[in-house]
């Protein structure tokens, strides 16, 4: 066996190797995910007090169906839409501003380029939270305590830093070429970012939308700050009407937690190549 063949087994060896961790990762991380859902699925189907006489991982013995029409009869559907009707106009604002920011960054060069970019990239540092307070006292003076629309201001702000840092990176791959032969055939800068820029941008826009559409999707501290009636309350806090006075029906509540989940589990396995494709472009600058 000559030097050649020995490199290439040793080689062989190491890629196999490899291959064996990550699988063996893989594998780990996603019992990590599947049983906590594994678990609220399988003990959603009980009765009240099943959980106590039988093991959490067994399958119900009787199937109880009851809990999820249940939660239909009492108002789950309103939290849902609501939920729907908030993230989705923030998504929309947020998409819409961050990509008005993110094109003269990336594309063009002035005078405060750097320092407005550095400003906005230092802003991602602050922690949301901290601004509970000044927002719920600004809230109350503008007269918009225990409505809805009052989450607008929270959701498209705090989303905005990281938005426009990550879709300037991807803008700053789309390669100058395109817009300078734009530019040659009579484009202007609107021109070029409404017909040529933004339409490349599609994966990365698909990426923020999913990101932060899962953060606003399960926000809970801003909502429950903000909204007091259960006719404004959004679904995160839909689990707290589902809620006994002096006890809890945990099955009817995990069946909450399902119903949930779903759509933004739903709505990434559809949007999943969208996601990892906007995440790539982003990172790599050719």
């Amino acid at each position: 066996m000559n030097q050649q063949e020995t490199d290439y087994r040793k080689q062989k060896a190491k890629s196999r190797l490899a291959w064996g961790v990550a699988i063996f990762f893989a594998i780990f991380w996603l019992l990590v995910a599947l049983i906590p859902f594994a678990f609220m699925i399988l003990n959603s189907f009980r009765k009240q007090f099943d959980m106590l006489s039988q093991g959490v991982f067994h399958f119900p013995d009787p199937w109880f169906f009851d809990n999820y029409p249940n939660i239909v009869k009492n108002g789950f559907f309103g939290y849902f839409f609501r939920s729907v009707l908030i993230v989705g106009i923030s998504l929309v604002l947020m998409l819409i501003i961050s990509s008005f920011a993110a094109y003269p960054l990336s594309r063009m060069s002035f005078r405060l380029r750097n320092l407005i970019y550095a400003g906005i990239v230092a802003c991602m540092s602050i922690p949301m939270h901290v601004t509970l307070i000044p927002i719920f006292k600004m809230t109350n003076k503008m007269g918009l305590r225990d409505n809805l629309f009052a989450l607008l201001g929270p959701y498209v702000t705090f989303a905005l830093p990281m938005s426009i840092f990550i879709l300037t990176a991807f803008m700053m791959t789309i390669p100058k070429e395109v817009e300078e032969s734009a530019q040659i055939d009579g484009c202007n800068k609107f021109s070029n970012f409404f017909q040529i820029i933004l339409p490349l941008s599609k994966s990365g826009l698909s990426t923020l939308a999913i990101y932060n559409g899962v953060s606003m999707w399960n926000e809970f501290a801003f909502a429950n700050t903000l909204l007091t009636s259960a006719n404004q309350k959004t679904l995160p806090l839909a689990l707290g009407q589902f809620k006994g006075e002096h006890s809890a029906d945990m099955p009817l509540m995990l069946a909450v937690l399902v119903l949930s989940a779903l759509p933004m589990i739903i709505l990434f396995i559809i949007f999943q190549d969208k996601l990892v494709k906007g995440m790539m472009a982003g990172a790599v600058k050719g």
